[in-house]
């Protein structure tokens, strides 16, 4: 999956480098804390913090992600492999007298839009991941993707040789936020109201902490914890996205869009990208799926 900017956007299609079907993910594992970051115990005002965030923001640094972090006051600034030490330096000239409410982490691997949760939908060149099976108060079915799959294909199908289809888009929204909403046109394809083995019964925001599951097409089921809320990702080439949900849990390419869920069976998010794998680990971000369910006018079943 892959991440892209705060201003939300539909309908026109920009090219961005997602991966193609059968490729590979990202990598991620925190490790480096700047030393100019290392500094005494402070308190900082949610004004500072808000205008370290926006520094961070108007730096404009693919390869960095950031979220106020609640366990520690400041600002969380993730770093991937690709951010050299002179671009670490420009976030933090650029926040000024803010910069001490920066904290400053580098991860594994490059942050990434995951395409290539739940079943495999292929489109296009490419191959994403279903999220959650919706209806309108209509009865009509849909499916929610990511938005970064829907920039790129119009039309779904539920195999690889493209000979059932699913259904094609109503609408998506990327960058800003990550979502898509797709209606069914094939009424003999059975529309399950689970994610995984869960089924879904309601929609939600989990809280920092909370234990988590995610599903996707290229490696399945896994889980791990949330570790951040509103957090905006750089994917680069102007791909940003905000108002995301932080994650420990692993993703490859190919499990964009994916279920993000609760085993009680609330759904969170659609998975958006991040970076690292299912062998070392990684970090991944999620689209709320609330937002998407809201904008449209649909719900889970």
């Amino acid at each position: 999956m892959r991440i892209k900017r705060t201003t939300p956007r539909s309908g026109m299609a920009r090219r961005t480098g997602l991966i193609a079907a059968g490729t590979g993910l990202l990598a991620a594992a925190a490790f480096t804390i700047p030393s100019a970051q290392a500094a005494e115990v402070q308190t900082f005002s949610a004004a500072q913090l808000t205008r370290a965030s926006d520094a961070v923001e108007s730096a404009d640094i693919g390869g960095t992600a950031w979220a106020v972090d609640a366990k520690t006051g400041k600002v969380l600034v993730t770093v991937d492999s690709t951010v050299s030490q002179a671009e670490i330096n420009k976030i933090t000239e650029r926040a000024g007298s803010n910069a001490g409410a920066l904290r400053i982490e580098r991860t594994n691997g490059t942050f990434k839009k995951l395409i290539a949760g739940g079943d495999a939908i292929y489109g296009g060149a490419y191959r994403c991941s279903l999220g959650f099976n919706v209806q309108d108060n209509s009865g009509n079915y849909y499916f929610l993707t990511a938005g970064h799959c829907g920039e790129v294909a119009s039309t779904w199908y539920s195999n690889s040789a493209k000979t059932t289809v699913l259904g094609s888009n109503v609408s998506y929204s990327f960058p800003g936020n990550d979502y898509a909403l797709v209606k069914y046109s094939n009424s003999s394809v059975t529309k399950s109201g689970t994610a995984g083995n869960t089924d879904i019964k309601s929609a939600g925001t989990p809280s920092v902490g909370a234990t988590v599951y995610r599903d996707g097409s290229t490696t399945g089921i896994h889980s791990g914890k949330v570790t951040g809320l509103n957090a905006t990702v750089n994917y680069g080439s102007g791909d940003i996205v905000s108002g995301l949900i932080q994650t420990n849990v692993c993703a490859e390419g190919g499990d964009s869009g994916g279920a993000l869920y609760s085993t009680g069976g609330v759904a969170y998010g659609l998975t958006s990208g991040g970076s690292g794998n299912c062998t070392s680990g990684g970090t991944t971000f999620f689209q709320p799926v609330t937002e998407a369910l809201s904008v449209y006018g649909v719900h889970v079943f």
